[in-house]
């Protein structure tokens, strides 16, 4: 097909005419394509598919890296292997676009590739790789490893999304009237459509930023003189820089200047929008930041059979479909770790992005209620952990070393690698409680309780990020009660939680799974219900067209 003039190849729907650019630097679309590190990732892929099921006028923007995030491997005591892998997509097409931007004064080659609607449907993606022969060695790499841990080639990644992403839409005549950053890794391509609108104003009614961090020293920051000799500022002096995004710090704050340049701005839970008023309010000359909460697309995470049984209230047919997937899921756990795993007895679940503040290990800071739990015959429990730390994250990398160390001493605790989108659902499919614990309020959103929701998981979490607005203990899943958090030291707060946590496990979650069936059994459908309806991507999808888009 040609890409001249591009148009979204399917009929679109008149209440989503307005053509979008969905800039992110992962997207998660499905298992084959191997892009994406986490959240955002599996948040862009799920917004992309929304898209794609409303007819929406909308491309995604991206990057085609070569040995995507890393490959999860074992070392011979099963600890932690960063492993970089090429990969292989034939389902990608050549649009045979190649066009030439500069990074550091030299010009780089970038050729485009395109997801197209159908292969996975989801809206058309398209991905940009410097992996090219006409590249030198260095530029090559550019595209190599998302989230490279060399600054220059960071700082090169975000000016090939930004960039490079606003010049191929150019090169397609795509002509958005909105430019969407999902998060501020593409915000470079603010300064292209300046030198090509000559307006701050114009570049203003045409850029909208969606902010997923809850906390400041969170947001990307780099050498201002780094970004500047690199080209970010597209050829802007650095006093023009200043006086353009307010930044007279020698440290360029992406999201800072995003949220200056921006028409509108969301945080991504009611809670994190919020937080995030409150966090950048000091500062002038920001754009309104409003929210629109996280979700996932149920088309492709939930399990339509468990909830075909709910709602014919088949409780045996229920029960028996659940059994079924656990039974199916502890195939993957037996098979990484020779444990087998009983379908009848109780599965709690803790699986996603290992990073500090989500305190992955955090039951076993309690190692006398932890081996408790885990001994109790009356009621058995099994533990499974699982997740991809950042591979320069050596903090998260021996949490996840300490963890798979402590589970070689109990049969009941496993710890599994290759945390991806395929582990992910058989990980949902396995929880029978999806435990989720952060440090409130670090999670701006988190989205994997959601798509547990959709496989017949309890969630039980501290309250933060979405969980304030589903949550009703007892009813849909199980909350820890947010304390007065601000007058606590971080180890006042990691002890309350802690406390609270094993509380509501040992008197209500364990006893009322063995005890009391049809309440769990109620609890499971209430959570499956209201994810279904309120966190649902199409949702999502629809209000980031009629909160965002419309000016």
């Amino acid at each position: 097909m040609s890409f001249k003039n591009y148009q979204v190849p399917y009929p679109i729907n008149e209440q989503f005419k307005k053509k979008a650019a969905y800039f992110s630097m992962e997207f998660a679309i499905h298992q084959p394509l191997k892009i994406y590190s986490g959240g955002l990732g599996f948040l862009a892929g799920s917004h992309l598919r929304s898209a794609f099921e409303l007819n929406q006028n909308m491309i995604g923007v991206g990057i085609l890296w070569k040995y995507g995030y890393y490959d999860q491997a074992r070392n011979q005591d099963q600890t932690l292997q960063v492993t970089f892998m090429e990969k292989m997509y034939s389902f990608l097409e050549d649009t045979g676009i190649k066009y030439q931007i500069l990074i550091h004064d030299h010009p780089v080659w970038v050729k485009a590739f395109y997801l197209a609607p159908n292969t996975f449907c989801s809206a058309p993606l398209f991905l940009l790789s410097t992996d090219l022969p006409e590249n030198d060695y260095v530029s090559q790499t550019i595209t190599h490893r998302l989230y490279d841990a060399n600054v220059a080639t960071k700082v090169a990644q975000f000016i090939l999304l930004g960039v490079g992403g606003a010049k191929l839409i150019d090169e397609i005549n795509f002509d958005p009237e909105v430019y969407h950053l999902n998060e501020a890794h593409g915000f470079s391509s603010a300064f292209y459509l300046l030198n090509k609108f000559k307006s701050l104003d114009e570049v203003r009614k045409r850029l909208v930023f969606t902010t997923h961090t809850p906390e400041e020293a969170g947001n990307e920051k780099h050498d201002i003189y780094l970004c500047h000799k690199m080209g970010y500022f597209c050829g802007l002096s650095l006093d023009e820089v200043r006086k353009l995004t307010g930044n007279h710090d020698d440290q360029f704050n992406h999201s800072l200047a995003a949220l200056r340049f921006a028409r509108k701005a969301n945080g991504v839970s009611q809670l994190h929008g919020h937080v995030s008023r409150e966090m950048w309010g000091k500062h002038e000359g920001i754009c309104p930041i409003i929210h629109i909460t996280n979700a996932q697309n149920w088309r492709y995470w939930a399990d339509k059979q468990l909830y075909r049984f709910a709602e014919a209230s088949d409780d045996a047919g229920f029960d028996d479909r659940k059994m079924y997937l656990k039974k199916r899921a502890f195939e993957i756990v037996a098979d990484q770790t020779g444990k087998v795993f009983d379908p009848n007895v109780l599965t709690i679940v803790w699986a996603r992005r290992f990073a500090g503040y989500k305190r992955a290990d955090f039951l076993s800071w309690d190692i006398e209620r932890f081996e408790k739990l885990l001994s109790n015959m009356k009621y058995p429990v099994q533990l499974i952990f699982a997740g991809k730390p950042y591979p320069v994250d050596y903090p998260a990398i021996s949490q996840f070393n300490n963890l798979v160390h402590l589970s070689k001493k109990y049969e009941n605790v496993a710890v599994l690698i290759g945390y991806e989108l395929s582990l992910s659902k058989r990980m949902k499919q396995a929880s029978d409680v999806w435990l989720n614990n952060p440090r409130v309020p670090r999670e701006a959103s988190g989205t994997s309780g959601m798509t547990a929701a959709m496989n017949g998981a309890v969630n039980f979490s501290t309250d933060d990020g979405w969980i304030p607005e589903f949550i009703n203990h007892g009813n849909n899943g199980f909350v820890v009660p947010k304390a007065d958090y601000d007058k606590m030291s971080t180890q006042e707060q990691d002890d309350y939680d802690l406390d609270e946590l094993y509380k509501i496990l040992e008197s209500q979650i364990v006893p009322m799974y063995y005890e009391d069936r049809n309440t769990w059994r109620e609890i499971t459908q209430n959570g499956m219900k209201d994810v279904r309806f309120q966190f649902d991507s199409n949702r999502m999808a629809e209000e980031y067209y009629e909160k965002m888009y419309k000016i």
